[in-house]
């Protein structure tokens, strides 16, 4: 097995361990498997972009990304907040009660059956706080973009709605993973 340069310290015009990659994906270390990079350059956005203004507003970033997602609906079903969010159900079960409980957000039950259809409205205080949070959220979020030239932003931003479209597609014809979620939460 060849020994691979890290990302970082690779020269610019060279050829990626993507650049001829085989169906069967031979010679690519887990290093370089988008699953890992995907994580680790998420988790370092997260840490440095979006942590910094989420706790400077009294907001994990769990808060902070389900605070937006209401305040752009406005008002939003429960399931649907699971599905935007990307986050378990019982991350976003417990996340909406400590807002609720800060009076950020209300929850709203509808139907008369045990299995009523819950939902997330925006309150007066959370929006808000959110507008003016989302000030600050949109200038960090344009520095990280804007560290790209343009044309790399373009190819980067078709290049992950291809990818979600491909992972959509995947996930409706049922040939994904088990389900399972790792317990150390790597995504290799």
């Amino acid at each position: 097995m060849s020994e691979q340069s890290p990302p970082s310290s690779r020269p610019q015009n060279t050829a990626t361990p993507w650049h001829d990659l085989d169906e069967a994906g031979t010679g690519l270390t887990v290093d370089a498997f988008i699953t890992t990079m995907m994580s680790q350059v998420g988790n370092a956005l997260r840490r440095t972009i979006t942590l910094p203004y989420a706790d400077q507003f009294g907001l994990s970033v769990s808060e902070w990304r389900l605070l937006s997602l209401v305040a752009h609906a406005q008002r939003v079903a429960f399931s649907d907040l699971v599905l935007q969010s990307t986050s378990d159900k019982a991350l976003v079960s417990r996340t909406l009660k400590l807002l609720e409980g800060r009076g950020l957000v209300a929850l709203e039950a509808e139907g008369n059956t045990p299995r009523k259809k819950i939902y997330c409205v925006i309150t007066d205080s959370g929006r808000e706080l959110h507008a003016q949070a989302i000030p600050i959220a949109r200038a960090r979020q344009a520095a990280a973009i804007r560290v790209l030239p343009v044309e790399e932003r373009d190819a980067m931003y078709r290049a992950l709605l291809k990818l979600r479209a491909y992972c959509s597609e995947m996930e409706a014809e049922g040939r994904h993973g088990n389900g399972r979620v790792d317990p150390l939460g790597l995504d290799i």
